[in-house]
């Protein structure tokens, strides 16, 4: 395998955690190249299931080695608590888990100030998860944020930060929140400082010690591209970027050190939270996908909005990542469909837009354009073969990657690792 940058390529949750967790025993290490504790990342194991929102999804192979690289924000609470949980299921991550020095950390007034901001908004309100990932990110791009490495020198930081906590204390006075202890949080920091001091170490530069050894990395990305704050539906989107390139910036390697760009798209689409959603089923077919994929978020557990596979959507993604290959996951999901929709374009003041549009009104303005396809009306979860699949099953696969033109890798039809079929 080459170095790979592993994305979603929708609005998130399209099985990414599973497919790292497949794919990386053909790599030496697994980084996190983006945002936060706002991911949920599910993996089967026989019967066991996992859920990691900071850990790369490598973790749970015995000998990999896993980074979380400057581009993530940390909070340290969450990080100890996957590590304990982990252990706990008998995942030892000593030796092979790393944090680096420069990712910024979230403090409780990250979390207090982004839940009212968000109920601020009223109907404006974007569905953030409420972690504090986007005011961390705020803070980081002010250029007064805090870092891992700031964290584990008490003496340097603590002028800095009772510093800055009292100047958060005021602000969350003016919107009339009750504000926090200083000295206390000051010292649960420094506590969460002592256990993060093992794991703390400078990730670009294990990167390229691995890479001069010729060891294979697989970046992990978090959320989905279209949830990039640039690329993505703003402002409905995340405070970082999902897309490939931010694999580069969130851990300090180059990008000519990248080989291949895999995107993950579910056979039909799903969404968390607010903005326009073209596809979107009607009632009864949501909640129909909705059991049965399990579509519920991981990390905040709200119902997740459901639809049609959107090739103007999916070519979009295919461009602003430069994907070289694709993973399509929950082909299980549509077994029962009689008809099977793909969106080809959308419909806009009397004209056919067959390229994504980047303003706001346009696409909530838009109709989808439908081809529509035969459903295969047959189980294909105990597929191990392509050849295994109902052949209107690999009719609608072979349809969606010629229509995006880049070859499809991986099939998904479960949460098993059995479950998966290399094409």
């Amino acid at each position: 395998m080459k170095n790979t940058v592993l994305i979603g390529a929708q609005w998130g949750d399209e099985g990414k955690g599973k497919i790292v967790d497949v794919l990386s025993e053909s790599y030496d290490g697994v980084v996190r190249f983006q945002g936060g504790h706002n991911a949920g990342h599910t993996v089967v194991i026989e019967d066991q299931k996992f859920v990691l929102h900071l850990i790369p999804s490598g973790i749970l192979r015995k000998d990999q080695e896993c980074l979380i690289g400057n581009g993530v924000v940390i909070d340290p609470k969450c990080f100890l608590d996957e590590v304990d949980y982990l252990s706990e299921k008998g995942i030892e991550v000593a030796g092979r888990l790393w944090v680096s020095l420069q990712a910024h950390v979230i403090f409780p007034y990250h979390t207090s100030l982004d839940k009212s901001q968000e109920s601020e908004k009223g109907s404006e309100k974007i569905g953030t998860t409420g972690r504090g990932i986007g005011p961390c990110y705020l803070d980081k791009y002010a250029r007064q944020g805090i870092r891992v490495g700031d964290l584990l020198e008490k003496e340097f930081i603590e002028q800095k930060f009772k510093a800055i906590l009292e100047k958060k204390n005021s602000d969350m006075k003016a919107q009339k929140q009750i504000g926090f202890d200083v000295q206390q949080v000051f010292d649960e920091y420094c506590a969460y400082a002592e256990r993060l001091k093992p794991y703390a170490i400078d990730v670009s530069l294990r990167l390229h010690e691995m890479l001069s050894q010729k060891k294979k990395i697989l970046f992990e990305g978090a959320q989905g591209s279209f949830l990039d704050i640039d690329f993505g539906t703003y402002p409905y989107v995340t405070s970082s970027s999902p897309v490939s390139g931010g694999a580069c910036s969130g851990t300090g390697v180059g990008p000519c050190e990248i080989d291949e760009v895999l995107g993950i798209m579910k056979v039909y689409v799903t969404r968390v939270g607010e903005g326009p959603f073209p596809t979107e089923f009607d009632e009864e077919t949501s909640l129909l996908i909705r059991q049965k994929g399990k579509e519920f978020g991981a990390t905040t557990g709200r119902d997740r909005r459901c639809g049609w596979f959107d090739m103007v959507m999916a070519k979009y993604a295919v461009r602003v990542n430069g994907m070289t290959s694709l993973a399509l996951t929950k082909l299980d999901v549509l077994d029962d469909m009689d008809v099977i929709k793909v969106c080809v374009g959308y419909s806009y003041k009397g004209e056919v837009l067959k390229n994504f549009p980047s303003q706001r009104h346009v696409l909530q303005g838009v109709e989808p354009v439908y081809d529509e396809l035969p459903g295969w009306k047959s189980s294909t979860k105990n597929a191990r073969s392509f050849e295994e699949l109902p052949q209107k099953a690999r009719q609608y696969l072979s349809y969606l990657g010629k229509s995006m033109g880049i070859p499809i890798s991986l099939v998904s039809m479960g949460p098993e690792r059995t479950q998966t079929l290399f094409i």
